[in-house]
């Protein structure tokens, strides 16, 4: 794409997602890691592209969120940003790269920032985090929070299972989502709460909610591409609606281009100069 084609497109802003919330248009937002697949998600319309550290599982094969580091997240969001005409750009601040100081937490997110070209960035926690997030936002960085199931947490909870079902958890997730947005949050991610209280959250916060596993009534959506595209095939949580096969599209791709060299037939006369 031109950088003049490029120019001509509106960027969805932190700004036109707060106005999307008050006029009550959802906000689609998915994941990407690379240049190519960012390219064909933003040219089909996506609000938000979040590079989430889910690059971890989907990208790098590991078990958890936990190893990838700041650098990776910076490589992983830089190729996203050069494809991206119109999405919001999100990026997640990887584990151990924000709680130890507020300090690290904004050099981390300077980094990102500076050295990616993103637009905001991630943070999961709620009281916890205070003070990361109020520093981060004191160098006019954008902040989106993110609450319930928070996959860096995995070890502490020991379990990907559904947060806050009991009243304490659910009060506390309240608070920390009305927290984060009075700290200057720009939108807050839920994940795998239920329905019924992802809606009194989303009521109560100005700001919109985005949820994964968080019932229909938050202020818009994300998933996990490979999940969604079901490039990954063995992940079946019940949030998770496939819109695509491509594990056995990119399966049987492969097979018959196998099968056409092994028989000679490709490449044919007029594949060949």
């Amino acid at each position: 794409m031109s950088a003049h084609k490029k120019s001509e497109v509106k960027k969805i802003t932190t700004h036109q997602l707060q106005e999307m919330k008050l006029r009550g248009e959802k906000i689609a937002m998915l994941t990407a890691y690379d240049y190519s697949m960012a390219r064909i998600i933003d040219g089909a319309g996506i609000d938000v592209i979040l590079v989430g550290d889910s690059a971890s599982n989907v990208m790098a094969g590991n078990e958890t969120t936990l190893p990838i580091t700041l650098d990776q997240m910076i490589y992983h969001a830089s190729s996203v940003v050069k494809a991206v005409a119109r999405a919001l750009v999100v990026v997640d601040i990887p584990f151990g790269h924000y709680q130890g100081s507020s300090g690290e937490a904004l050099r981390s997110a300077i980094r990102i920032m500076k050295e990616s070209g993103g637009h905001a960035v991630k943070l999961e926690g709620g009281s916890e985090i205070k003070d990361s997030v109020l520093r981060i936002l004191s160098a006019g960085v954008p902040v989106m929070g993110h609450l319930g199931l928070t996959p860096q947490s995995i070890y502490k909870f020991g379990t990907y299972t559904v947060r806050a079902r009991e009243e304490a958890e659910a009060n506390k997730l309240l608070e920390d989502a009305l927290l984060l947005q009075e700290c200057g949050c720009f939108a807050l991610v839920l994940e795998k709460i239920p329905a019924a209280l992802a809606k009194k959250v989303t009521a109560a916060l100005r700001i919109p909610v985005i949820g994964i596993g968080a019932g229909p009534d938050v202020d818009g959506q994300v998933l996990v591409m490979q999940d969604m595209l079901g490039i990954t095939n063995q992940f079946k949580p019940r949030f998770l609606r496939r819109y695509a096969d491509l594990y056995t599209t990119i399966t049987d791709a492969v097979g018959n281009y196998v099968s056409d060299v092994k028989a000679r037939a490709f490449p044919n006369a007029d594949e060949k100069y």
